[in-house]
């Protein structure tokens, strides 16, 4: 294997060497001159509350230049939120000062089908104040009913999920295989886990899951997924920091700052939390099996985002956690039902220089259609986000810079996402920054705290065009985002996200294209699985009229997706799978690799349709929207 950069500092990182820096040069210079001599040599941390320090800028090299840049992007996100019916403010926190870190990390969202009508529906998780709400006035979880007309309705009410709380992440799956997909929320403080009944109404059935904690914990990422694939989703929560109010540091005693300014504590500095993995015993309960599935083996702690994702293509769920102000985790299935943090031998721990980076939100997508999954993760303001190309056989290598990621360092990224933005069957980059401290407005020593977001547009050769300003106003108008989910509201054939915000209405993010290209969806429902498939590999075969849609001249456009129950910075987005088709009129082949190992392999089918596939290839619908263009 090539030794890289990466993997030379990861060395010695593993090592605990510590070494003069005109040494540590030394010993790197034959791994620098293999890599272009770009590397820029580790910094030291500036060390204020959570402040880190930037990444020097580099060039993304020229490389092979792209027939896309330089043409119109064809697409634009518009914020349609108040229109559409979203109209309920997410509350978190103080809104111009924060005592503690506890009011800083916001909330997440999910495009969650719970009728089952294949028109996703929204839950937006809501927060807390530390000063208390009088009684009958407390912010609640919202979810917003699908009228299939572009607007919803608030049924949170009906429907049960009227709780209170520091909220964080939510994630979908059925974890009793009734054919309901039931809703998982994790909070500061008790979790709670929703038991769809079928009807449009939910039961919290946290104790008789067997989920009650014995200690208050700052519970962050969740993901639903079958480790031991025996067809009954179990149960990763991160954990933040250990974070008890009555003894937390106040800013003012611990003269906690950031670039000057005084901000809350943390953090670096604050015990941090244990993550926790739950086995479903396929009874309607789970048992806490964490010391026993490895998570204590994770070199860092401060868990915010989760992805679960099979990296490796063994057909076995691994899990990857954005951590804060540390190293990332990733947790490698050793399918016996045991976990082990392989990040920095997998080159994804750290930054290009070898630097632990504050991480938030993480996506897992092919963007190179190469066959395996690659991930993209959001660090705070001052740092580049970071992509991580997949190698193969348990290897990444760090491409931010090579893939033109490295130029933008002022924002503070949250939520994330592949997603195909205009169809062409190559997965673009979305990310919804906002500052974490709200003291930065008024102040010229940073970004706002309200920030626009980052639109990448994928070039079809390992590169990405930062094509923000022309996405529209909903990607250029600034917002106090943190998560985000994405999925197809409208039934057109495009991709739209929803945004929760801090102390602000949500964003719903509806796109619209001028460039009529084809698509199909693919939702998946196990039988000898679980039921919402989750973990099921989906490859989507067709033949193309534009070769510069495939990965070679004359190929046809392959490309690949995994259902998951999480994604991006404490959200859930559409359980159907969409997948860009360009000008294809026909989809050539659509192979389903099911958790249980059965693979289900469908051929000649039209495109612009939804389709749900059974386990053992029964179409059990197929479906052309009425509002499809």
């Amino acid at each position: 294997m090539p030794i890289t950069r990466r993997r030379f500092l990861n060395s010695l990182c593993r090592t605990a060497l510590v070494l003069p820096l005109q040494e540590v040069l030394r010993l790197a210079r034959p791994a620098l001159a293999r890599d272009g001599g770009q590397t820029a040599p580790p910094q030291k941390p500036a060390g204020a509350a959570r402040e880190t320090y930037a990444a020097q800028a580099r060039p993304a090299p020229k490389g092979t230049p792209s027939p896309v840049t330089g043409t119109p992007l064809g697409v634009q996100f518009v914020d349609v939120a108040k229109e559409a019916g979203l109209n309920v403010e997410t509350i978190f926190g103080g809104e111009h000062h924060n005592k503690y870190l506890l009011e800083t990390t916001g909330c997440g969202a999910a495009f969650f089908d719970y009728d089952q009508d294949d028109w996703v529906d929204i839950f937006l998780v809501n927060g807390w104040r530390l000063e208390g709400f009088p009684q009958g006035h407390e912010p609640v979880c919202h979810l917003f009913k699908n009228n299939r007309d572009g607007t919803f309705t608030d049924v949170t009410l009906k429907a049960g999920l009227a709780r209170s709380g520091w909220g964080q992440a939510c994630c979908v799956g059925d974890y009793n295989n009734d054919g309901w997909n039931d809703l998982f929320v994790s909070y500061y403080g008790q979790n709670a886990l929703f038991r769809n009944n079928g009807n449009g109404t939910f039961t919290e059935v946290t104790r008789e899951a067997g989920l009650l904690q014995d200690r208050l914990r700052w519970n962050s990422g969740c993901a639903f997924l079958d480790y031991d694939r025996d067809g009954h989703l179990d149960l990763f929560v991160g954990n933040y920091i250990d974070l008890d109010l009555k003894t937390a540091p106040l800013p003012e005693d611990a003269n906690c700052t950031y670039k000057g300014i005084q901000v809350a504590c943390g953090p670096p500095g604050l015990q941090g939390g244990k993550n926790l993995l739950y086995h479903n015993n396929g009874d309607g309960t789970f048992t806490d099996v964490s010391d026993k599935g490895g998570m204590g083996t994770a070199l860092g702690t401060y868990a915010l985002g989760v992805v679960a994702a099979d990296f490796d293509n063994t057909g076995w769920p691994n899990i990857y956690v954005a951590n804060d102000s540390t190293a990332a985790t990733y947790y490698v299935n050793q399918q016996d039902g045991a976990f082990k943090d392989q990040a920095v031998e997998a080159g994804v721990a750290y930054s290009p220089d070898g630097k632990p980076q504050a991480g938030m939100g993480v996506s897992a997508g092919d963007y190179n259609r190469d066959g395996l999954l690659d991930i993209v993760k959001t660090n705070f303001a001052g740092d580049t986000d970071s992509l991580y190309l997949n190698l193969g056989e348990g290897s990444f290598d760090d491409r931010t810079y090579q893939a033109g990621l490295g130029m933008n360092t002022r924002l503070l990224g949250w939520g994330v996402s592949f997603l195909d933005i205009d169809n062409d069957g190559w997965p673009d980059i979305l990310i919804a920054n906002g500052h974490v401290y709200p003291e930065v407005d008024g102040t010229e020593v940073d970004a706002p705290y309200a920030e626009r977001k980052y639109l990448y547009r994928n070039l079809r050769n390992g590169q990405f065009e930062d094509a923000s300003l022309l996405g529209g106003s909903g990607i250029t108008t600034p917002a106090r985002a943190r998560g985000f989910a994405v999925g197809d509201y409208d039934n057109d054939g495009d991709l739209d996200a929803v945004v929760n915000c801090v102390n602000a209405l949500p964003q719903l993010l509806r796109c619209d294209t001028t460039l009529h290209r084809n698509w199909i969806k693919i939702r998946v429902v196990g039988t000898r699985s679980n039921r919402s498939g989750i973990g099921a590999r989906v490859k989507v075969v067709a033949q193309t009229g534009t070769p510069l849609l495939s990965a070679k001249p004359g190929s046809p456009l392959a490309q690949i997706d995994e259902v998951r129950s999480s994604n991006g910075y404490f959200s859930a987005g559409d359980l159907r799978l969409h997948f860009g088709l360009g000008d294809a009129g026909k989809v050539d082949l659509v192979e389903i690799r099911w958790p249980s190992g059965a693979v289900d392999m469908l051929t000649n089918l039209d495109v612009n349709r939804l389709y749900v596939i059974e386990e053992g290839g029964k179409i059990l619908k197929s479906e052309a929207f009425p509002t499809t263009r």
